[in-house]
């Protein structure tokens, strides 16, 4: 895997100021609280979070409670208050009990919105065409890998690492972690829920997978903690919850499709193409995105969190495609679609959240950060 490079940094994290800097005493992990309400949904799912035991059990609003159309895609609400929901799967929330990860109220709550969600998602990429043709293939293992590399392997640039790589300043940086970090201080964490819902070559495949994202073994390799360290050589928060806060609709998005993927069996395939086509389209980007940090000459973790990925994340893809995906699919062709469909929601998803951060910056003029 691609090494660290050991020349110094050109700017210091104490001069790394801009708009997601964060005061000299918060550089160390802030208090994990909730995040701030923005709307009925999640204020409704804050109260039920932070209500006295003793008293009555409250119910959290749905979105059909609303009265008004909500668009799941793009309402914030509804994006926050499904990622608190999930959380509780995750690493909860301290003061809040362990115990309502599975309360029936907040189960109830979830599940429309998940219906909701999924079926904004569905409209999103349209109906998956599988079998091609009305006639099951005689390798349909085969035949969805090569459906996976033909839908990621455009070979066109991708326009926001080409932004990142080229033109982006230290305060475009800074922003694009932010968005990053609502997932990737939970890295790979989303995967490790579908392997109990696996048997024989696709299950043993993922677990490779994840030993190499956890780290093979040394918890400071950690994808997530070499994250991490990226943020704090820039001064900014390893806490999740701040960029939470910062965090665009299509942001939250992009990691609450991972969660109900992994999170309901039914939607195991979905969850391995998801992951097929996050790995196949992340080698280049990461080189790019890399390039340009060397190029700002930005704290040298920030450059080799991406820099781990391009190496680590080629050899993923071919593991993720074949070994996961087209063994999956050899033992359960059956659920080949639901592999086309993570793959589709992966890229359809991932572009509106890379669209929310580039959108602003579109008019920057061409000179601005050569």
């Amino acid at each position: 895997m691609a090494g660290p490079d050991a020349r110094e940094s050109k700017i210091a994290p104490r001069e790394l100021g801009g708009k997601h800097a964060l005061p000299e005493s918060n550089l160390t992990r802030l208090p994990n609280v909730l995040p701030k309400a923005c709307g009925p949904l999640s204020e409704g799912v804050i109260r039920a979070l932070t209500a006295d035991p003793s008293d009555p059990p409250r119910s959290v609003p749905v979105h059909d409670d609303l009265g008004h159309p909500v668009d799941p895609l793009v309402d914030r609400d509804f994006q926050l208050a499904l990622w608190m929901l999930y959380e509780l799967h995750y690493r909860g929330f301290p003061g809040v009990p362990a115990d309502l990860e599975w309360d029936p109220l907040l189960i109830a709550a979830r599940q429309p919105m998940e219906r909701a969600f999924e079926a904004a998602v569905r409209d999103l990429v349209g109906p998956i065409d599988w079998p091609a043709g009305g006639e099951q293939p005689k390798q349909p293992g085969v035949a969805v890998a090569d459906r996976i590399f033909e839908a990621t392997g455009s070979g066109a640039l991708p326009e926001l690492a080409s932004f990142l790589q080229r033109r982006a300043d230290v305060d475009h940086y800074r922003t694009y972690l932010a968005r990053r970090a609502v997932y990737q201080l939970r890295e790979s964490d989303p995967q490790s829920f579908v392997l109990p819902r696996l048997e024989g070559a696709p299950k043993a495949a993922l677990a490779e997978l994840q030993y190499d994202e956890y780290g093979g073994g040394q918890p400071s390799r950690l994808h997530a903690t070499l994250f991490a360290d990226a943020l704090e050589s820039l001064g900014m928060t390893t806490d999740v919850i701040p960029y939470v806060d910062q965090a665009p609709a299509a942001t939250l998005a992009a990691v609450n499709v991972m969660s109900l993927f992994a999170l309901n069996r039914r939607l195991r395939g979905a969850a391995l193409g998801h992951l097929a086509a996050y790995e196949a389209t992340s080698s280049v980007p990461c080189r790019m995105v890399a390039l340009g940090a060397r190029r700002l000459g930005l704290p040298d973790p920030v450059a080799a969190y991406f820099e781990e990925h391009v190496e680590a994340d080629s050899v993923h893809e071919q593991v993720a495609v074949r070994d996961i995906c087209g063994a999956f699919v050899d033992d359960n062709p059956a659920e080949a679609a639901d592999v086309l469909f993570g793959v589709a929601a992966s890229l359809a998803v991932d572009a509106l959240a890379a669209e929310a951060i580039l959108s602003p910056w579109r008019d920057m003029p061409e000179d601005v950060a050569q």
